[in-house]
């Protein structure tokens, strides 16, 4: 495990409930996810891929390794902090990626939320089951 005395980057990402707090440290590109490998923690290759596009965006595949603390929502929401705290991460290790990085829309936080429930419908949206009588 990483101690504090290694120089590390850190960037802070958000997506929908997720909030993602993320480390680099120079290395091999061993990610670490609350702890736990990635392979066991997250289970399907898109999420993991996911958190992979800044890397290969700014051309840095193995070069560093991720720890990275996340809470909230689920595992794609997860995901998504995680992607939005290495580019945020990288930024701080090189500034020179920046334009690669806001090209790929990788800087920008996905505003999108869940819409809260209205009183009188089921859900955000969803109207009670019509019938006539």
């Amino acid at each position: 495990m990483y101690t504090s005395a290694k120089p590390y980057f850190y960037g802070t990402g958000r997506r929908k409930k997720s909030v993602a707090r993320v480390r680099l440290y120079p290395g091999t590109g061993a990610i670490t996810v609350n702890g736990r490998d990635v392979e066991d923690y997250f289970g399907l290759d898109t999420l993991k891929l996911i958190i992979n596009q800044p890397f290969a965006v700014t051309e840095t595949v193995g070069k560093f390794d991720i720890v990275a603390n996340v809470r909230g929502g689920g595992f794609s929401g997860q995901a998504g902090a995680i992607r939005h705290g290495v580019a945020r991460a990288l930024l701080t290790a090189d500034e020179t990626y920046k334009p690669l990085l806001k090209k790929a829309g990788l800087l920008t936080r996905d505003p999108r939320m869940k819409e809260r429930k209205k009183y009188g419908l089921k859900g955000a949206r969803r109207a009670p089951q019509f019938s006539k009588r």
